[in-house]
This record gives C-alpha cells, sequence and structure tokens, in this order.
C-alpha cells in the first residue's frame, strides 16, 4: 500500500532519473531522515568506537547516489540501492582501517539483529558479511537482494517484493533460504 507521501517521493525520483534537478532539491529532504535512520543502524552493528559518524555515511552513501544514472522505480528501490551503497561505504571503510592497522588487521565487528537471527547473536565480520552476500550473488543473486533490501534497506517483505517484482511469498521464501545459508557460511557450517 502506498501513501501519498511515498508516491510523491516516487514522482520526484522519476523526474530525478528524467534530468530535473529541480526535483533533487525537493527530494533530499523527503528523504534525509530515513537515510539518516538506516545509517544510524548500520552504525549500531558496527564497533562502539566507529569514526565514522552518521551524517558521514548518509552524505558519502548519498553522493554515490547522485553520481549514478539509475531508472528509480519507486521509494522503495531507492532507498534498496541506498541501502547497498551504505554497505559498500562501510565495507570499503573497514578494509581501509584493516591496511592502515600496523602489526595486522583490526576486525570491524557487526553484530548481527534477531531479524537475520544468524550466528545466534555472535558478532560477524563486516568484510566476511560482505564476501558471503558477493558469494550468495554469485549462485542467486534474488536471494541476496533480498538480504540486502531487508536486512541493510529496512525494507518490509511487501516493500522488497515491490522493490524486485516478485510476490511477497517469493520474498519470504528467498529471506529464510537465504538466512539459513549466510548461518551456515559465518559459522562454518557449525550450526
Amino acid at each position: 500500500m502506498t501513501t501519498p507521501e511515498s508516491d510523491h517521493v516516487t514522482q520526484l525520483l522519476i523526474a530525478w532519473s528524467n534530468g530535473d534537478q529541480e526535483a533533487l532539491d525537493k527530494l533530499t529532504p523527503l528523504v534525509y531522515d530515513e537515510l539518516r535512520r538506516l545509517a544510524g543502524g548500520y552504525l549500531r552493528r558496527e564497533r562502539r568506537n566507529h569514526t565514522l559518524q552518521t551524517s558521514a555515511l548518509v552524505h558519502e552513501a548519498f553522493l554515490r547516489l547522485i553520481d549514478q544514472r539509475v531508472s528509480w522505480q519507486n521509494r522503495a528501490h531507492f532507498f534498496g540501492v541506498a541501502a547497498q551503497a551504505m554497505r559498500r561505504v562501510l565495507v570499503s571503510y573497514a578494509r581501509d582501517q584493516r591496511r592502515l592497522k600496523r602489526g595486522g588487521p583490526e576486525r570491524q565487528r557487526l553484530e548481527l539483529d534477531e531479524a537475520l537471527d544468524l550466528a545466534q547473536a555472535r558478532d560477524a565480520d563486516l568484510v566476511a558479511l560482505d564476501d558471503a552476500l558477493t558469494t550468495l550473488a554469485q549462485f542467486d543473486l534474488q536471494q541476496s537482494r533480498v538480504v540486502e533490501l531487508r536486512y541493510f534497506g529496512g525494507l518490509t517483505i511487501d516493500e522488497t517484493a515491490a522493490a524486485l517484482g516478485v510476490s511477497p511469498a517469493t520474498v519470504e521464501r528467498e529471506w529464510r533460504l537465504a538466512r539459513a545459508w549466510l548461518r551456515s557460511e559465518l559459522t562454518g557450517g557449525d550450526e
């Protein structure tokens, strides 16, 4: 079910896709708080002394979004791509921090929430999670996208279904399968 606000965001996204820079100016304040919420969710899963701040993550991801030429489908599509951009910023940051450390790599830790129920709330390495999702995408792109949209994007089953153009039942099935595969991958099959 769409709301007048999400319909307005969708109209602005489409106008922006068609080259209307004024639409981007109108869109930014409408999506900024939601982008901050997404970024805050990401950073709450990070180690406590993480040096990247919520606003910096939002701005870096937004810069990546505006540099892309995307034919936006709707609000859910936008936030799904935004979540993916934030994931890439954090993984890039984690990899850079590893390279900067003397005496070996420092591990960036990400506590997985109950929604994924991966490895029974054990900490999982952000880079390992990214690597696992990359591997999953090689043999099941749709499951990988479902995880990105649900876990990283914070989208509901229905929003994920709309973004992917599939039924909610398909999203639920793919979500269960992807979680099981990731649990096994991240725990080394010990579960």
